[in-house]
């Protein structure tokens, strides 16, 4: 799930962050380069268009800023459109995902278009086009020995575990696939997860896990 507020313990998950190498493969940040700048004339307008439509039907902020880790486990500011409103109740707390999320953005979601500004954090480097989904900072203490190697990769728009059932998919599930994707990763799985995940966007499939408009936060293997 993705929480549109600061992870408040975003600092002590950063201490325990893993340190690992960079894992990759030649030619990988060539290829995020050539296609995201190749495909610019497409996505920018479209950027612009749901940026208009966030602010006339949310408001401002238009954009969704937050710590996530990166290599290593490293924070970066991950870019998204926001989908919820900053709605309180009556003791100033955040109210639950479900009634904060509107319509449009259930439909931003549904589409994947709320993803659309991390295209800006594959041109600085943040992230690539195919890798483990970039979740909260405190997350990281939580992680198994084998399920931290999802942090040996740069983070990815997209992933094997999106094809694969996205939040439809039991986190350990999850976990897993990141990590073979990590131990698998090559320009022709790149090349199949992006090609997949066109058809995924399409259908909305996984979207949200069955019965929930989120996905429910990771807090231990004992919980699922």
């Amino acid at each position: 799930m993705d929480h549109q507020h600061a992870c408040p313990t975003a600092q002590s998950a950063l201490m325990q962050a893993p340190t690992t190498p960079n894992r990759s493969y030649p030619g990988k940040r060539a290829l995020d380069l050539f296609l995201v700048l190749g495909a610019s004339p497409l996505w920018l307008p479209v950027l612009g268009l749901v940026a208009l439509l966030v602010r006339l039907r949310m408001g401002s902020p238009v954009l969704f800023r937050q710590l996530r880790p990166g290599v290593g486990g490293a924070p970066f500011a991950l870019l998204k459109f926001r989908t919820m409103r900053n709605a309180h109740d009556a003791s100033g707390a955040l109210l639950p995902d479900a009634d904060r999320l509107t319509a449009f953005g259930r439909w931003l979601r549904r589409t994947s278009l709320d993803e659309l500004p991390e295209l800006l954090n594959v041109l600085r480097g943040d992230m690539s086009l195919v890798g483990p989904r970039p979740l909260l900072m405190e997350y990281l203490p939580r992680y198994s020995a084998r399920h931290r190697r999802r942090h040996e990769a740069r983070p990815g728009l997209t992933g094997l575990a999106q094809v694969r059932g996205r939040n439809a998919l039991r986190w350990a599930d999850r976990f897993d696939a990141d990590v073979e994707y990590v131990e698998r990763m090559s320009l022709a799985l790149d090349l199949q997860i992006l090609i997949e995940t066109i058809r995924v966007a399409l259908t909305g499939r996984g979207v949200s896990e069955p019965g929930g408009v989120t996905m429910s936060p990771f807090t231990g293997y004992d919980a699922q």
